[in-house]
């Protein structure tokens, strides 16, 4: 970090701290949001309520507690999109409940699948729309026998259009992704099946998630940074965060019931996490560098250190009692709940700007 000609520290590295204990919960309940999502109810389906009471506190900053009305008049006339997977749409969720405390937020439209749904904050002209892609890159299910299966067929070097001719316009956007990589999946690039994902085929070049990765995800950055309507984009990146199941997976009864943040000796260093972090940093610093010649700005929400540590703040078992299949959810993040950062953060960084000019 650097400290300015005033004596202010500029810079904040959020990807080192420890989670503090917080006397005070957060500004909103399941009661007070009107967007709230019953998926993430923790609290209604039986969840011990201690996971509230913590905040992340990094080496040598503070990270200010969300102002919803300093946030709603920093974006005034803006348009901001969230594009990405299940947990783009979780972190969209918990910024509209803390918004909602200073302003009730409109919906305007939602397509069919509620996958692209849009709200509108009328006295602040703010646009918020959420735009759902697996894998950034174009992407759909193999068909096997006549049926689309689990696995996927993605093309790394095109980006998904559902998103990207959406991207003219918008004015903050917030990619967030990942966890689909770790399916199986085939590739494909010039139209060519090229390798795979978890395929275990033998004639097949076995990728790895994080390569996989690098390359939709550059596709994606590639495309923002050279798009001929989105003068004035900035572009957030969201680090990785890992699922917390033991002993099992989603389909497999894996579960997570720990009770608080786990210290530091339980974060394994080579976890995949840390590479998958890794790469996406490099590939923000790569479309930074001036050759790329791109118009538009990015930034990076580095969140995957704060959350490796919170196995404590997923649903698990508490998140609906419609279905008959108990499976946990130990990948999403509990309403409230330390997801709730992100948001502290992606409002710290637009009114310090932290991004480079």
């Amino acid at each position: 970090s650097s400290v300015g000609a005033d004596g202010i520290e500029e810079q904040c590295d959020t990807s080192k701290g420890k989670w503090v204990r917080e006397p005070g919960a957060s500004i909103y309940t399941n009661l007070t949001c009107p967007t709230y999502p019953d998926i993430n109810n923790c609290g209604k389906y039986g969840k011990d309520q201690s996971y509230l009471y913590w905040r992340w506190q990094p080496d040598g900053c503070d990270i200010p507690r969300f102002e919803p009305e300093t946030f709603l008049n920093i974006v005034r006339g803006k348009r901001m999109a969230f594009v990405g997977d299940s947990l783009a749409r979780n972190q969209i969720d918990s910024l509209l409940c803390l918004l909602s405390q200073a302003e009730t937020p409109r919906e305007v439209s939602r397509d069919s699948s509620g996958k692209y749904v849009t709200w509108y904050f009328p006295p602040h002209d703010f646009t918020l729309m959420v735009m759902w892609t697996e894998y950034f890159v174009e992407a759909r299910p193999r068909i096997i026998n006549g049926t689309a299966s689990n696995s996927f067929e993605i093309h790394l070097d095109r980006v998904s259009t559902s998103w990207a001719e959406k991207l003219p316009g918008v004015d903050y956007a917030v990619l967030s992704g990942g966890n689909w990589f770790f399916r199986a999946i085939h590739l494909y690039e010039e139209g060519k099946i090229v390798g795979c994902v978890n395929c275990r085929e033998q004639n097949l070049t076995e990728f790895g998630v994080a390569v996989t990765i690098r390359r939709a995800l550059r596709t994606a950055l590639r495309f923002i940074s050279s798009c001929e309507d989105c003068e004035g984009l900035v572009t957030f990146l969201r680090t990785f965060t890992s699922s917390h199941f033991e002993n099992g997976s989603w389909l497999t009864g894996g579960y997570c019931n720990r009770t608080q943040p786990s210290n530091e000796t339980r974060t394994p260093p080579d976890d995949v996490a840390w590479e998958i972090r890794k790469i996406q940093l490099e590939e923000i610093e790569r479309v930074r560098r001036p050759e790329s010649g791109g118009k538009t700005r990015f930034g990076v929400l580095d969140v995957t250190k704060a959350m490796m540590l919170r196995a404590d703040a997923h649903p698990g078992d508490h998140w609906t009692k419609k279905s008959k299949a108990s499976v946990n959810d130990c990948l999403h993040w509990c309403l409230p709940g330390p997801i709730d950062m992100w948001s502290d953060l992606l409002l710290a960084t637009l009114e310090k700007k932290f991004l480079p000019s």
